[in-house]
């Protein structure tokens, strides 16, 4: 039986297909990004799972595509921690930005994640090429939920954000200076942590121009720096894939226009494009 994962730093979905690619199982676990979590804490998140662990000596295959996993060490890591787990298995560690080519297209093209982190490559419909590499929410990560959470953040206590959208993002979030630093320099998951003040962009009920100009701002620095960076970029579509994504579409499209850029494909999760290519090409 083959196990399929998609896995972000917030959430990894899990898929069991049979043989005949029909899924058996769907479930989800905590992020398991091996370029942020230490492996005791890999270990137990997968371990916490009563779904994987009725069927783990059950697995003959298990394809991980996963956020850290596009370096050496990371992913041998943790490629270790899964073939002890599943004890029957075979173990591939890829990383994410090639199930989200495999999930948005399988023609050429620029190929964009928007979550947690963000991140971009050129797919020419079998391989993925990285022009830069990805050094992480504190050096990069344009335009993604850590990075919005961290403008949300500094715009409150710098007095930037509308008073109104202010006293909403108080009463949604403790903002004590304390519970922040304590977050964000003594607790694991620093990088998941500012994320998560990203959904208040998405789902206050204020819609207004600061939301639209933060969001502008963010994705003219991806642009710039994690798309433009391919000589293709002009002649491909730009494909995004990850929850911001998913709820700036419109937004993205705006930012693009000056860029002369084509907008591609859309989708908020990977794992159904992902099952389909290997319905067509491994079953």
């Amino acid at each position: 039986m083959l196990l399929i994962a998609d896995g972000g730093s917030t959430k990894c979905d899990w898929i069991l297909l049979d043989s005949n690619g029909e899924q058996k199982l769907k479930t989800r676990t905590k992020g398991l990004n091996p370029a942020v979590f230490k492996t005791d804490l890999l270990e137990n998140r997968i371990m916490e799972n009563e779904d994987l662990a009725k069927v783990k000596d059950k697995i003959t295959h298990v394809g991980f595509y996963g956020a850290g996993c596009g370096t050496k060490l990371p992913s041998e890591n943790l490629k270790q921690i899964l073939s002890n787990y599943f004890p029957n298995a075979e173990v591939n560690v890829r990383e994410d930005m090639v199930a989200a080519s495999y999930a948005v297209t399988n023609e050429p093209g620029i190929v964009c994640i928007l979550g947690t982190g963000s991140n971009s490559c050129f797919f020419d419909g079998k391989q993925t090429r990285m022009v830069v590499d990805s050094l992480g929410y504190i050096l990069m990560d344009e335009a993604s939920g850590n990075y919005f959470g961290k403008r949300l953040i500094r715009d409150y206590y710098y007095q930037r954000m509308p008073i109104k959208l202010a006293q909403e993002f108080e009463e949604r979030f403790n903002l004590d200076a304390d519970e922040i630093k304590r977050n964000l320099y003594k607790e694991d998951n620093p990088n998941t942590y500012l994320a998560h003040f990203a959904e208040f962009i998405f789902t206050s009920d204020e819609v207004n121009g600061y939301f639209y100009k933060l969001i502008s701002e963010g994705m003219k620095k991806f642009i710039e720096n994690r798309v433009l960076c391919f000589k293709e970029s002009q002649n491909v579509p730009i494909h995004f894939v990850g929850s911001i994504a998913h709820f700036s579409k419109e937004i993205i499209e705006d930012a693009m226009k000056p860029y002369s850029l084509e907008l591609g494909n859309v989708i908020r999760r990977p794992i159904d494009g992902l099952i389909e290519h290997y319905r067509k090409n491994v079953l």
